[in-house]
């Protein structure tokens, strides 16, 4: 299936685009179940602080089990941390129960975490071809082709025999928990945020097939279910 492309003009109009094509699938869903995995990054911000401020009271709350595709492993409490800003920004505000949230603990020890939380998946999360299915992956795209934490030189994670997985930052080498390929792959639709230019060179090799794609975790995304990418202006503008 070919993927389905929606072009935004800025960020903003971005995240707005998204938070109502969001609020479309959660109300189209026949179950009471919800399952959506978040990502972190700037574009994601924005949709948590649109969702809790002008669509807040369009959303079906109660529907939905909030997870992540990755997290750093930092407290909560740190900038820094994909779990501390939407509870920072959406969950003081709309106050879920907490059997509704699922979070990676950034300040627990990574293989420990990392097993606790693919249980988790495990045991709640429905399961189809062998692997959880969720309703709603979120990615974003990193400018090295990254996704998730899924980085280049750690691209055997797109074949994990596991749910979860640690990696560490190639450059920083902070360490992180992340869903792994076939997970990500076996969603009911995967979403793509991408904006700023820095962005276009990969989001222009990806979506063009180009061959030197390959080294790119992103590019390996093709989801059983639907992909779909949501870029702005920027993030279009051929890349050199």
């Amino acid at each position: 299936m070919n993927p389905f492309i929606h072009n935004c003009t800025t960020p903003e109009d971005l995240a707005d685009k998204f938070a109502l094509q969001l609020i479309s699938w959660i109300n189209e869903t026949n179950d009471n179940t919800f399952h959506l995995a978040l990502s972190g990054g700037r574009t994601p911000t924005l949709l948590i602080s649109l969702l809790a401020d002008k669509y807040r009271n369009d959303v079906n709350w109660q529907k939905i089990h909030f997870w992540w595709s990755d997290e750093r492993m930092v407290p909560a409490n740190n900038p820094e941390s994909n779990f501390g800003m939407v509870n920072d920004h959406l969950f003081s505000v709309i106050k879920l129960p907490e059997n509704k949230i699922h979070n990676i603990r950034g300040e627990a020890d990574p293989d420990g975490e990392a097993k606790r939380y693919g249980s988790e998946i495990s045991s709640i999360v429905p399961l189809r071809n062998g692997w959880p299915y969720f309703d709603l992956i979120m990615l974003g795209l990193g400018d090295d082709g990254h996704t998730a934490s899924i980085f280049p030189n750690q691209i055997q994670l797109m074949e994990s025999d596991g749910i979860t997985a640690i990696t560490i930052h190639p450059n920083t080498g902070q360490k992180r928990i992340t869903l792994t390929g076939r997970v990500l792959n076996n969603a009911k639709r995967v979403a793509f945020l991408v904006s700023g230019v820095s962005k276009a060179s990969v989001y222009d090799k990806i979506i063009h097939q180009d061959n030197s794609a390959l080294i790119y975790p992103a590019y390996l995304i093709r989801p059983k279910g639907e992909l779909h990418w949501f870029a702005d202006k920027a993030a279009t503008l051929k890349g050199k």
